[in-house]
């Protein structure tokens, strides 16, 4: 069985400075890079389902933790779109080789905003992607705009709210600053391009991503190859184990037939 290794990698400067725990599992190609949702980390039954179909079939696997998550340094409440994108980034940039990108919910936006920004600079390694419950926009379309009175008032008088979740005993904390910086971000109601085949895989039964976000998604998505999956009885994380199935073989459909 192939090597892990676990390293931590510094990202950012000055104060902003945090260090991002990273596992890569060695390989061959093309690799495939994982990005977790919100509140995830690398152990995580998608990311381990991955990690183990990489070590099954010989190919170099990343994993890593945002900051202020899993054993990540950095302060959870300081996180934004702009400074996990910046961590995904600077991840990617240790790999080496064509990649499969495969992001859930949160991770999803953040895996079309990394294709763009390399697409940008002319890097046209990632060979397909695999989005599950794609929260894209989610700081406007599946936070702000669902706010009630009281906890709008709540944001702007506090610089944060917090909601409760049915993944954790405790609330899930949105602050002020996550949900400004996520305007900067912001791609539906404009043609998104990934310059890759595209896989999609909805849960029917998503209290958080609900399955006409995806198909929302998927019409924006005009001029690369896209497969959307329904999971009729599916939740959210898509874990079961014949979720877990559908990710591989989603995973290794792209594998066996690149763009």
């Amino acid at each position: 069985m192939s090597a892990i290794r676990q390293f931590r990698l510094p990202v950012g400067t000055a104060q902003a400075v945090r260090e991002i725990a990273v596992e890569q599992r060695d390989g061959g190609a093309p690799g495939i890079f994982w990005l977790g949702g919100f509140r995830s980390d690398i152990m995580g039954s998608k990311a381990m389902a991955l990690d183990a179909l990489g070590a099954e079939h010989a190919l170099a696997v990343t994993r890593f933790d945002y900051s202020g998550h899993g054993v990540s340094g950095g302060d959870f409440t300081d996180g934004t779109i702009s400074r996990w994108l910046e961590e995904a980034e600077a991840v990617f940039a240790t790999t080496t080789g064509p990649q499969i990108i495969v992001g859930s919910s949160m991770g999803g936006w953040i895996a079309l905003l990394l294709v763009r920004a390399m697409l940008r600079r002319g890097d046209t390694r990632v060979q397909g992607m695999v989005l599950i419950a794609p929260a894209v926009d989610m700081t406007h379309e599946l936070i702000e705009q669902k706010l009630s009175a009281e906890e709008t008032n709540a944001l702007e008088t506090q610089g944060y709210v917090d909601r409760p979740s049915q993944y954790s005993d405790d609330p899930y904390r949105y602050t002020q600053a996550l949900l400004e910086d996520g305007k900067q971000h912001l791609l539906l109601g404009t043609v998104i391009e990934t310059g890759c085949p595209v896989v999609v895989l909805q849960g029917g039964q998503d209290p958080d991503v609900p399955q006409a976000h995806a198909i929302k998604l998927v019409t924006h998505l005009l001029h690369d190859p896209v497969t959307l999956t329904l999971i009729p009885d599916g939740d959210h994380r898509l874990s079961r184990p014949e979720d877990l199935e559908r990710l591989r073989d989603a995973v290794l459909g792209l594998v066996e037939n690149p763009r």
